[in-house]
């Protein structure tokens, strides 16, 4: 892809950042359902599992309706064109279970680590490769560090041979100019495209997504209604409709899309995706977005306001796979509060 020719690919992330919005709860026939949808409407990938990635479904992170190679057989039977891809986090996943959903079906794989932790994605990255798989790397919560750092850290996963480096906004921290400097960045220092992934807690996962590709982003991820944890994801529709109107070719077709988000997605949900307190101040504070309901539990059985675990935890610097440290939090500040904010990280 190349953005010479104002050209984009949108990947679609309901089925797998959207499971955190129905607590994993999507059935086969729902994944089916709504992956036949957007392949009509011409979305080349799908990514596809629990919410967190392949191998999650657990006490820790909630079990899922189904396995995850149930879901993935369920998308690839009902696509005729698209790719069906899954999230793969070391320390979560294993290669077996990687194995399972390539039988199921995938032929794409996001491998995500922390963004100081390229190092991390060398194995799965290179395995997956030696299986023939088109790999899709994410530098999650990419806003705490600078450009320059950042894409040294990229220049680690092009190396191993990921097909995509993805700049990740896990947090949702970012503002326009966050994203494109990071973008702009691993465009000086990698020859793999580069892919943008925003969440919406500032309320600029749209424009953020603009601004990646305006500074040489070809992937940019979003779903459907905005399903996705905390804030939600840049919605699929939205960027669609977003990236015509500003001249960019998505390959997609808007209204199939909006049926597919509008007659099958918006009844499965629990409630509307909004930028409600906790997801505004986790956005924020750059915290990662899957804290959003685990503090919501620890703020009530703890009765301390969300807001100022939250402001902590971002003092801190926690980062994805560090949820225990919201309980510590929370007990800690159990009759105090803090009222000076903790920086954002950016």
């Amino acid at each position: 892809m190349s953005t010479e020719n104002n050209t984009i690919t949108i990947v679609d992330t309901t089925l797998r950042d959207g499971m955190s919005s129905v607590s994993h709860q999507f059935t086969p026939q729902n994944v089916a359902d709504i992956a036949r949808g957007l392949d009509r409407a011409g979305v080349s990938t799908i990514e596809v599992a629990h919410g967190i990635g392949l191998g999650a479904s657990s006490i820790q992170y909630g079990f899922a309706a189904a396995t995850d190679p149930d879901y993935v057989r369920a998308a690839v039977d009902a696509v005729e064109d698209a790719d069906i891809a899954a999230l793969y986090v070391p320390g979560i996943a294993t290669l077996a279970e990687l194995q399972k959903a390539i039988d199921a079906g995938i032929t794409t794989v996001r491998v995500a680590v922390h963004c100081t932790e390229a190092d991390c994605g060398q194995q799965p990255v290179e395995w997956a490769k030696e299986q023939g798989l088109t790999v899709m790397t994410f530098l999650m919560m990419s806003h705490k560090l600078d450009p320059e750092p950042l894409a040294e850290q990229a220049a680690k996963l092009d190396s191993y041979g990921a097909d995509v480096v993805y700049v990740v906004d896990s947090a949702g921290a970012m503002v326009p100019r966050h994203a494109g400097d990071r973008v702009a960045a691993l465009r000086q220092a990698i020859t793999a495209d580069i892919g943008f992934h925003a969440h919406n807690n500032l309320g600029v996962g749209i424009a953020n997504a603009l601004t990646a590709a305006e500074n040489g982003a070809t992937f940019i991820d979003g779903s459907l209604r905005g399903l996705g944890a905390s804030a939600g994801n840049a919605q699929t529709e939205v960027l669609a409709a977003a990236f015509e109107r500003a001249g960019w070719d998505t390959g997609v077709d808007l209204f199939p899309l909006i049926d597919t988000a509008e007659h099958i997605v918006a009844p499965l949900m629990k409630e509307p995706q909004i930028v409600d307190e906790t997801a505004l101040v986790l956005g924020y504070a750059g915290v990662y977005s899957t804290f959003f309901h685990p503090t919501k539990r620890a703020a009530k059985k703890f009765g301390v306001p969300a807001r100022d675990i939250l402001m902590e935890l971002g003092r801190r610097g926690v980062i994805g796979g560090q949820e225990d440290m919201i309980i510590d939090v929370a007990s800690e500040l159990a009759g105090r509060t803090y009222e000076t904010p903790a920086p954002a990280g950016v």
